[in-house]
């Protein structure tokens, strides 16, 4: 945890360092998301429009706790928001398994995520806002609500 700050400092430091380089919207990012899960993020970019996102993380809720992982296929709406700086709109479908305690157990279900992303123009970042409604549908039915804030730098 104590890697946490300095992962955060070096973040801050890239979006305001003066580098002459465009933000990403291809190859592959990696990063930090905070929410529900919390953990790491990462995106990998098939086309101009679609992307494959993923996540493994920790809920930290009281009675539902455990390790998330999730993977999602992405589409991109570059028009979606008109403005100097490149906002992004996406969404699409996704699964998620979870390795809860001894309570919870294993759980699988369906996400469909809906997310707002805003692309650095001079540095190879993004930040993200999303929210994905989850069907579990093993070992039983149950409705949830994931949502996470997060950044994720991009490497050539």
């Amino acid at each position: 945890m104590k890697r946490l700050p300095v992962f955060l400092l070096i973040m801050i430091f890239i979006v305001f360092a003066d580098i002459n380089i465009k933000a990403q919207d291809k190859g592959f990012g990696a990063g930090i998301m905070i929410g529900q899960p919390t953990g790491f993020s990462g995106k990998i970019w098939a086309n101009e429009l679609n992307a494959m996102d993923f996540g493994v993380g920790f809920s930290f809720a009281k009675d539902d706790n455990g390790v998330n992982l999730h993977a999602d296929y992405l589409w991109h709406s570059f028009s979606g928001i008109q403005s100097e700086e490149k906002f992004v709109l996406y969404y699409g479908p996704g699964l998620k398994l979870k390795a809860g305690n001894s309570k919870v157990g294993t759980k699988f279900g369906f996400r469909a995520v809906l997310g707002l992303e805003w692309m650095a123009s001079q540095t190879p970042l993004d930040v993200f806002l999303e929210i994905a409604p989850l069907l579990y549908v093993a070992p039983g039915t149950q409705f949830k609500i994931d949502a996470a804030f997060g950044a994720r730098y991009y490497f050539n």
